[in-house]
């Protein structure tokens, strides 16, 4: 089954239970399907982790566990795949910019491999032709048809053949869905470090799921400081223990110059501009390599819950 098969079946779901799950669904004059996970739809636990997985395409599991109460004493947004590449780097990377008109959201889901315009796909592969095709945007502002009909055209699907998943930032399952990257910012760390992940067989993540926030803003320094500084994920890989050494020590957080104050403080220094911001900052605090080749383990890194509590109660 492909990404966008899989992320599609789960949607097909997510509408079989969505009086249950407080998600709203609408089609557009164009046949583009909408579903609300947490804008004008209330939302909530069950809602996060079902549009975590869609943005996984299916190739991944989301769960809430209890705290871990010497880090925050909320629940723990558990995430696990043993397809690593196409579930986190394929489908769940935010990597396309939707631009039309007015209209701005980061895309993340499998609608990218059919698109396939990202030069990440050089290095994983993972191209796919869909008929159907799935797409979660973060986004406070519901998507236009014209915004269906560009999908559309980029993937070489219908309008009618698009379905969207939209959630603000400031929402239960908006917070939910991002939190659940923890993998996926390990992985395309290392990729940016040159590292080959095509060698990454499994992954295992986890973060504290921060307070709703009031607005936008207050939720990205938030749900990036829930993996920046709480995150702490285990992936299992074959590769030389001499580079994975070196590697392990790179990946956290705390390699980046940025490290050490909450989110929402670094951006403003940066006068909200996201691409001053050091970009090897946006990976988990805590990294564990599991060499299953000659049975190492290379640990690097350190949880933060001092910035956790400035961010999440400041």
């Amino acid at each position: 089954m492909s990404l966008n098969e899989s992320a599609k079946r789960l949607c097909d779901q997510a509408v079989a239970r969505a009086a249950e799950w407080n998600i709203g669904v609408a089609t557009l004059e164009n046949g583009g399907r909408l579903l609300d996970f947490g804008l004008a739809a209330r939302g909530g636990l069950a809602a996060g982790a079902c549009l975590a997985e869609i943005c996984l395409a299916g190739k991944g599991s989301v769960a809430l566990a209890a705290p871990n109460h010497d880090l925050w004493p909320g629940p723990t947004v558990l995430v696990q795949t043993d397809q690593p590449l196409a579930a986190c780097m394929a489908s769940q990377y935010a990597g396309w910019q939707i631009s039309l008109d007015d209209y701005f959201a980061m895309g993340s889901g499998p609608m990218r491999a059919a698109r396939g315009r990202e030069k990440l796909f050089d290095a994983i592969g993972g191209l796919e032709t869909a008929p159907h095709v799935v797409g979660v945007l973060e986004t406070a502002k519901p998507p236009t048809a014209a915004v269906f009909e560009y999908i559309g055209k980029e993937t070489k699907a219908s309008a009618a053949g698009v379905t969207l998943c939209i959630a603000p930032t400031s929402s239960l399952a908006g917070s939910l869905q991002i939190v659940a990257r923890s993998i996926e910012t390990s992985l395309h760390k290392m990729h940016e470090l040159g590292f080959d992940i095509t060698c990454v067989e499994s992954g295992f993540g986890t973060a504290p799921l921060p307070p709703v926030a009031a607005d936008d803003m207050q939720a990205i320094g938030r749900t990036n400081d829930a993996v920046l500084y709480g995150g702490e994920v285990t992936l299992w890989l074959r590769a030389e223990d001499d580079a994975l050494s070196d590697l392990v020590k790179k990946i956290p957080s705390s390699a980046s110059r940025d490290f050490g104050q909450p989110f929402a403080d670094i951006f403003k220094h940066y006068a909200y501009d996201f691409y001053k911001i050091d970009p090897l900052l946006f990976s988990p605090a805590v990294v564990n390599l599991m060499n299953l080749a000659t049975g190492r383990t290379h640990r690097f890194g350190e949880l933060q819950p001092a910035v956790l509590e400035k961010s999440f109660l400041g």
